[in-house]
């Protein structure tokens, strides 16, 4: 007897082959067969006209800052998610061990793995923000904390090389640290340095990531890939071929990419210059403040002005979250600014200074979005975070990444086919983070399972109107429970925490 049937499914089985119609049967949280099945079954779902998938895997959230607290991973599970990556960008939770027992013991509905991060070993050896190279000793002391946290668990590691204190690490230093994550086979996610063709240009961004993977011998996934700001359009092609021309010299360099024209990241990550930040948050504060040296605020704010202008202007630049007043949130700095009678730049400022905020930049374009998503070595991403419903103005990418890539571009823009978007969304991140067991349908694999309704299925989250869950899920199933029926969660919280394994 199974513990679950799936009768009559339109299989698309995550590998990129056709679709076939069969039966699935489950048993202890596997899928033990696939045919015509006419045995009894403890559940039994009836699928005639809809696809069956592998469990969607997104490998580049930032879910780790409050998946203790919202373990139902509710605007991800609503997607057909079922596994989560956190410790994106070099920033991670520490200690690992620590981190992952505490999520255990939340019960999430859905799996949940982490990469440690650079950027947060780099502060804990260094201090905050240092901005010079490590001595031979600190530098030792972070190789000993990556191997720390593979060991606890970790399932790679992950570089945020736009961000402070990545963004002061020579590339020598980033290989260095990648060689033991490389002795394990394990990734390194890279958020690169330069999305926009401003420091240091977006090609020699891409190809710092193909010198650390040929240097340190990791396989490196560049994250959320794209063109950031107008100075970037239409460079696709030229750092596509980077990428190619890297793996044809044997080097395992692979992206991941979210499916819309607008970005998102904080404040002092989109604008405050990187020498501002030296010394850490007070020490930014300190710079940015009306009554610091003249020279140096009036550097910081000519700087900001011209970083907003380089993201689309004041006009494109919406507020997500703040410290200050919610009802700001969905505003533009245009439009504060109006509000408060200053300039666009200083109520960048004026937030930063009170706690800061996160701000959704419109700045890329339509072509270069599409263009990178047909690429057979990028998979699917969210760049997102766990939202509860209407608290805040997320991006929408939180909400309705994978449904877009499927009602969007799978069905209405035919940039991709079915079977080539679930495989960017299931096999090809599970090789990737050596989950060994998941993101195929085949017998013997963990039954973390989606059913879908491929005529219906589509985001709902605009960036008007961000808290909307997405429509034409019929069944989310995760290790052989069902989790979600259409709109209505079942109770059952069976997420594991997977942790990495030397491959």
């Amino acid at each position: 007897m199974y513990d679950l049937v799936i009768h009559n499914a339109c299989i698309v089985d995550g590998t990129g082959n056709p679709w076939y119609t069969a039966d699935i049967g489950v048993k202890d949280g596997r899928i033990e067969a696939i045919g015509s099945l006419s045995g009894e079954a403890g559940e039994r779902i009836e699928a005639a006209g809809r696809v069956l998938a592998p469990g969607f895997i997104d490998v580049h959230t930032h879910v780790d800052r409050n998946i203790t607290k919202m373990p139902w991973c509710e605007n991800y599970l609503r997607q057909g998610v079922t596994t989560v990556v956190g410790g994106n960008c070099g920033s991670s939770r520490w200690p690992v061990a620590r981190h992952l027992a505490e999520v255990e013991q939340s019960a999430p509905a859905i799996n949940y793995a982490m990469l440690v991060g650079h950027g947060t070993i780099r502060n804990r050896v260094m201090g905050g923000a240092a901005r010079r190279r490590p001595t031979e000793a600190e530098m030792q002391q972070m190789v000993d904390l990556v191997r720390q946290g593979l060991t606890e668990g970790a399932i790679g590691m992950s570089a945020g090389l736009r961000y402070v204190p990545g963004y002061y690490a020579e590339t020598s230093e980033v290989i260095e640290l990648a060689k033991p994550v490389a002795g394990q086979r394990r990734p390194l996610s890279i958020h690169i340095r330069d999305e926009a063709n401003l420091d240091g240009g977006l090609v020699e961004a891409v190809s710092e990531a193909v010198e650390i993977a040929a240097g340190s011998g990791v396989s490196v996934e560049i994250s959320h890939l794209k063109c950031l700001g107008q100075k970037a359009w239409h460079m696709t092609g030229t750092i596509l071929q980077v990428i190619e021309a890297a793996r044809e010299k044997g080097l395992d360099v692979t992206f991941d990419q979210y499916p819309y024209i607008a970005s998102s990241t904080s404040i002092a990550g989109a604008l405050v210059p990187r020498w501002a930040q030296e010394g850490g948050g007070a020490a930014m504060r300190n710079r940015l403040r009306l009554d610091s040296t003249g020279e140096d605020r009036e550097k910081i704010r000519s700087e900001m002005a011209a970083a907003i202008e380089e993201r689309g202007g004041p006009e494109s630049l919406v507020i997500a979250a703040n410290a200050i007043d919610p009802q700001l949130n969905g505003l533009s700095l245009s439009t504060i600014g109006k509000e408060w009678g200053i300039a666009p730049v200083d109520v960048a400022i004026e937030m930063q200074l009170r706690g800061g905020a996160t701000l959704i930049s419109f700045n890329m374009c339509e072509a270069d979005v599409e263009r990178i998503m047909k690429h057979w070595a990028g998979m699917v991403a969210s760049d997102g975070d766990l939202w509860s419903l209407g608290e805040g103005h997320p991006h929408p990418r939180s909400y309705g990444t994978f449904p877009r890539v499927l009602g969007t571009y799978v069905r209405r823009k035919k940039v991709l086919r079915l079977e080539e978007a679930i495989r960017k969304m299931t096999s090809f991140p599970a090789r990737r983070l050596g989950l060994r067991d998941r993101g195929i349908i085949a017998e013997g694999f963990v039954a973390d399972l989606v059913l879908f309704d491929p005529e219906q299925i589509a985001d709902q989250a605009t960036f008007e109107q961000p808290h909307a869950y997405c429509r034409g899920i019929d069944f989310v199933v995760v290790g052989g429970e069902i989790v979600l029926v259409g709109d209505e969660l079942t109770g059952r919280r069976p997420g594991r925490v997977l942790r990495g394994e030397a491959r």
